[in-house]
């Protein structure tokens, strides 16, 4: 019983902001900022792959729409209405755990350079330091890489919201015809979004494995 009303303090704590006494709480349950900065970072990913699909399946409903000329528009509408706002769901879920990441990751490091301090015995500390700074390194090159996959989907959003928008004050023939010429504008766009979200997993995978490895 006690366990789980750490943990759902733990839990409050999180959502309310209070990034000092979580970390604090989170330390007495036995887990660490190192250790959480990787257990979001793998959240980060998943998020990435979960938001590759959802854009994968909004492009297939896209073209499986403006390729049918008598296709009910009003039914047109709504099915691509419903796969932008989960689309915009997915992003914002991406750029949430983005910021949770980069949150931790500050703490982890200014807590580190604060400790280095702490060191008596200077060959201990300098080992350290410089694991630290390999740390940042390896640490910017993989928010580096999730951030340009997080810009990817705004143009993707952007064109996906006109799309849907145009269909919804034109629900004739001449809309569809009109959205057939998009279609390839939204599929170079999302193809280079999936690229970069490959190039941002995969360099969280990296990260994760150096991390498990010290």
């Amino acid at each position: 019983m006690a366990r789980i009303l750490l943990w759902g303090l733990v839990f409050g704590l999180g959502l309310s902001g209070c990034s000092g006494t979580y970390y604090s709480a989170m330390e007495k349950a036995g887990y660490h900022k190192r250790d959480i900065l990787v257990s979001r970072v793998e959240k980060a990913r998943d998020s990435q792959e979960e938001a590759q699909e959802q854009f994968a399946n909004a492009l297939e409903q896209f073209g499986s729409v403006v390729k049918i000329d008598d296709s009910n528009l009003k039914d047109a509408y709504e099915k691509l209405n419903a796969e932008y706002e989960d689309s915009e769901e997915a992003a914002e879920d991406v750029s949430d755990r983005i910021e949770s990441v980069e949150s931790v990751s500050e703490a982890l490091f200014d807590e580190w350079q604060d400790e280095l301090e702490t060191y008596q015995n200077q060959s201990l500390r300098a080992t350290s330091e410089k694991k630290l700074k390999v740390t940042q390194q390896r640490y910017q090159q993989m928010i580096a890489t999730m951030h340009k996959a997080e810009a990817s989907m705004d143009p993707v959003l952007k064109t996906f919201h006109d799309n849907v928008l145009f269909l919804k004050h034109n629900l004739n023939a001449q809309a569809i015809g009109s959205l057939r010429g998009e279609f390839k504008t939204l599929k170079s766009d999302i193809d280079q979004l999936i690229a970069k979200m490959n190039t941002s997993i995969e360099s969280s995978n990296q990260f994760i494995a150096q991390m498990g490895k010290e």
